[in-house]
């Protein structure tokens, strides 16, 4: 049996207060970062080598189904406002299309074939990096593709929270995470998926500081796509060039961007 299919260590759950089944959630969510940080080894061999091949160009897929997919997408979506980074960069897919991101799409996760179309829409080049997402380590879909992408030379990696699975079996960077059974017997939304949460903050935020995306420990690639953002770069400029608020404000405004406002005071003072 899989470890995510094993019997929950609560049971009757009907029968309890809403504060049980609250205490035994947290409780059993407390061992995730412990499981989290034991494969930080098997992580950062992944990251160094995704740095290496986006620095020669290559970009990042995410490729996934249910809530390990949503995940991805998630991950990958955040990296244009979060890093200044092109929409291509980093690149989120999952079994039934962008319509699956809010319905279940049936069946979808066990086509072995699909994932590689929906990666090659992309043009598939030698530097890029392709990580599967599956709780089970079993998904078809992520299976499939990420073993047809290993195919044509791209580097493969996956987040799967079982050990010795098919998938880890066939990407080159495995990154198993077992968290244990479920509070919920089988529902890997819960444990598992929080564990592959933190899992995609750590390879994307680490990519991207390696890539120079972050400046000191502020976001100053960040999109100013609304006022609190706005706010925000205002207060990067004003503690990176020790200026007053009008000055910073002035040079956002000018310059569209937290890193060009900064090196624009700089130069100019």
């Amino acid at each position: 049996m899989l470890t995510t299919e094993m019997p929950s260590h609560f049971d009757d759950l009907e029968k309890m207060t809403v504060k049980e089944i609250l205490e035994g959630i947290n409780s059993e969510d407390l061992t995730v970062p412990r499981a989290v940080a034991a494969v930080i080894p098997k992580v950062e061999q992944l990251v160094v080598a995704i740095v290496k091949r986006m620095k020669k160009g290559g970009r990042l897929f995410y490729i996934g189904a249910g809530t390990s997919g949503r995940l991805g997408i998630l991950d990958a979506s955040e990296c244009p406002p979060t890093f200044g980074v092109p929409d291509d960069w980093v690149i989120g897919i999952m079994a039934g299309g962008d319509g699956a991101i809010r319905k279940a799409v049936e069946f979808a996760e066990d086509n072995t074939q699909q994932a590689i179309k929906d990666l090659e829409e992309y043009v598939l080049h030698k530097w890029d990096n392709v990580i599967g997402i599956a709780a089970s380590g079993t998904t078809p879909y992520v299976i499939g593709g990420v073993t047809a992408a290993r195919e044509r030379g791209v580097l493969t990696g996956c987040i799967t929270c079982n050990a010795g699975t098919p998938l880890a079996a066939a990407v080159e960077y495995p990154v198993e995470v077992v968290v244990g059974a479920e509070f919920v017997t089988g529902s890997t939304r819960m444990k598992a998926g929080t564990a592959q949460k933190l899992l995609l903050n750590m390879i994307s935020t680490t990519v991207m500081i390696q890539l120079g995306r972050v400046r000191g420990n502020k976001m100053v690639d960040m999109k100013l796509s609304n006022n609190k953002l706005i706010a925000r770069g205002v207060s990067i400029v004003m503690k990176e060039l020790n200026v007053d608020r009008p000055t910073a404000r002035r040079l956002i405004a000018e310059k569209k961007s937290v890193r060009q406002a900064i090196e624009s005071g700089r130069s100019s003072g």
